[in-house]
């Protein structure tokens, strides 16, 4: 089978799956978990990408809820918002100088999936619990990732590419 027609069948019946399980038993935004999928293979897919993207998008999603921490304590006048956001940009870009956090895009989405569910859930990023905004939008970032990898091992299986990944050794005789 050519590889986008078996991706068309993983990620259509997967999609299914993830709309469902969050509209039902995982009460998270659906399109939050879409962002982290597309996150995931736009970062390469496999183990790797699904490593980086979630420590990218829970990145953004911990800086994201400093910066609204931070408004919400200095209050919300549009100058102290700016230089909160202009703070919280900046330290998105600080973070990519970590090898595992080099993808900046990834970072953005996990900030601005956190804003959404805020404003999206109506809950400051002061709520206690399971509600948080950051709680909720960090779950549906890992949850999307999951998809990704989910989907690609099943498309790539549809097309014949299914072969389990080997460790490969080194000529010191350790494996990677």
């Amino acid at each position: 089978m050519k590889k986008l027609d078996a991706y068309s069948i993983s990620i259509g019946v997967l999609a299914v799956i993830d709309t469902y399980l969050t509209a039902t038993l995982i009460p998270v935004p659906v399109w939050v978990t879409f962002i982290a999928w597309a996150s995931f293979f736009i970062l390469g897919g496999k183990v790797s990408g699904l490593r980086q993207s979630i420590a990218s998008n829970l990145t953004g999603v911990v800086i994201s809820s400093l910066t609204l921490l931070a408004i919400a304590l200095l209050g919300s006048h549009p100058i102290v918002v700016a230089v909160c956001v202009g703070a919280g940009s900046a330290a998105m870009v600080q973070a990519s100088k970590l090898p595992l956090l080099s993808a900046i895009p990834a970072i953005v989405w996990g900030f601005a999936s956190t804003v959404g569910t805020t404003v999206a859930t109506g809950k400051p990023i002061t709520t206690i619990g399971l509600a948080n905004p950051a709680i909720v939008a960090g779950v549906a970032m890992v949850l999307g990732g999951v998809f990704g990898y989910l989907s690609e091992i099943w498309g790539n299986a549809l097309c014949g590419e299914g072969k389990p990944v080997a460790s490969k050794t080194t000529a010191g005789g350790t494996t990677s």
